[in-house]
């Protein structure tokens, strides 16, 4: 039976899109891959997530099911996906959306079909909603994690307002020991935070991304109960933006390759561990397909 496999890659919130609908987001090297075998067990799918056995399968099996429908395959086809990825789960370094984008890449490459970007992020965006792990479908994570680079979103409309490369920064994160999963997020919370994140993506459309991610991360650590000082522990050893990514609990810095040490150790200071990774300007992509 055919098999493929593709990677995707990870992101990093600069504008949280729950309380507006608008969001942007910046591509990151870590990545998660996917290998999708079809089956004769027409509506079957199982997945297994390699680097986390424990975490649960939905987002996978939906994602594969968006697919096959969309071909008209799924009275045809089941299917097996294996993940491995260096993402961590539930930490809003968008292990979701990476792992979503993954896996509809390789089930398309599996069935034979054409790859077609918007497709592809339908397909992902749809099987998260599905899936009940995400608040808005996640357009802007998505498609950081898809294009790489930085994007500016309405994630409402699905649309991409602004994308373009971004220097190769370093990217830090500092991820405390207790995990955070949108589906069980407090929306009211984020609704507080609609002023900010307006003005945030004012901002990241006028390319001043470095203020929107430093303004909306710090506003967000606030009102939902993060660390804060995290960020400004990192600002002040030299960071060029700071702030929570997603709804956390990770931080990330960015930061300039001479000034990483500095800011690496700053970030230190606080319980939990530190990920380091580059910024990401490449496309998610297939890696391989027998189809």
């Amino acid at each position: 039976m055919p098999v493929a496999e593709a990677v995707a890659y990870g992101a990093a919130s600069v504008v949280n899109a729950i309380s507006t609908g608008k969001g942007a987001a910046l591509g990151v090297d870590l990545w998660t891959r996917a290998e999708v075998k079809l089956t004769q067990n027409a509506g079957n799918v199982t997945a297994n997530i390699r680097s986390e056995p424990g975490e649960a399968t939905d987002l996978v099996t939906a994602v594969v099911r968006k697919v096959l429908e969309r071909y008209g395959r799924s009275r045809r086809f089941g299917a097996h996906v294996e993940t491995r990825s260096n993402i961590p789960i539930a930490r809003g370094m968008k292990s979701s959306s990476a792992a979503a984008n993954a896996v509809a890449l390789a089930t398309t490459a599996a069935l034979g079909e054409k790859i077609r970007d918007r497709e592809v992020l339908e397909d992902s965006v749809e099987g998260a909603l599905e899936a009940g792990v995400t608040v808005t479908g996640a357009f802007d994570d998505a498609s950081a994690s898809y294009y790489g680079g930085l994007v500016v979103t309405d994630n409402k409309r699905r649309r991409i307002l602004r994308r373009e490369r971004v220097p190769n920064y370093c990217v830090l994160f500092h991820i405390p020991p207790r995990k955070s999963y949108t589906a069980k997020a407090n929306i009211l919370e984020f609704r507080k935070l609609a002023q900010i994140a307006e003005l945030a993506h004012g901002l990241a459309l006028g390319r001043h991304y470095w203020e929107a991610l430093t303004l909306n991360g710090l506003a967000h650590s606030v009102v939902l109960g993060w660390e804060p000082k995290v960020a400004i522990a990192a600002m002040s050893g030299g960071a060029v933006a700071a702030g929570l990514s997603g709804k956390g609990p990770a931080t990330v810095a960015i930061v300039k390759k001479h000034r990483a040490s500095d800011v690496r150790r700053a970030m230190s200071m606080f319980e939990g561990r530190i990920v380091e990774a580059r910024i990401n300007n490449r496309k998610a992509r297939v890696i391989a397909s027998d189809s």
